[in-house]
């Protein structure tokens, strides 16, 4: 009898391969933007499934997917400059979006695995801000949930063909 072979990919991949980024563009143009200082990033897809079981199913259950949404959990720590204070713009941008309505509570991101594998989404979504607050010996960090409106699209990594950003896998 012959062993099995041991498939290939052995090596772990990292949670912070993940880069989101904001279009902060004007006019229809795309200016994506980097968001900083994530230390956690949950990408969801949840199915809306519907019962579809038949007397031909013999008594088991039977299920159909109808709907797919989407939503991203982040939590940031605040970026502010050191000189000015005055906070990082795409983080504020995403601040003023979740107390906004109409157009204005919409934005529109992309995530992508840093290193340029093929694992890279865009899509309009909802935002909330909830600044997590904390003793006086804790940083400002906030919980940011993008909840999709319409669809999360497959594009091609934007960095497939070019080196890692930074090998440290920094935000």
């Amino acid at each position: 009898m012959s062993t099995p072979t041991p498939p290939a990919e052995t090596v772990t991949a990292l949670a912070r391969r993940y880069r989101l980024e904001l279009d902060m563009g004007k006019d229809g143009t795309p200016a994506w933007t980097l968001v900083p200082g994530i230390t956690e990033f949950t990408p969801k897809i949840e199915p809306t499934q519907q019962d579809v079981t038949t007397y031909d199913a013999e008594g088991w259950s039977e299920q159909a997917v109808t709907m797919l949404a989407w939503s991203v959990e982040v939590t940031l720590a605040h970026r502010a400059h050191p000189t000015t204070g005055v906070f990082n713009a795409a983080q504020e941008a995403l601040r003023r979006a979740s107390m906004s309505f109409g157009a204005a509570s919409y934005v529109r991101v992309r995530y992508y695995d840093r290193n340029g594998a093929p694992d890279a989404q865009e899509g309009t979504a909802l935002v909330t801000w909830e600044p997590e607050g904390g003793g006086p010996d804790e940083v400002d960090t906030i919980k940011v949930t993008l909840t999709g409106s319409g669809p999360l699209t497959e594009i091609p990594n934007p960095v497939a063909d070019s080196p890692p950003v930074n090998k440290r896998g920094d935000a």
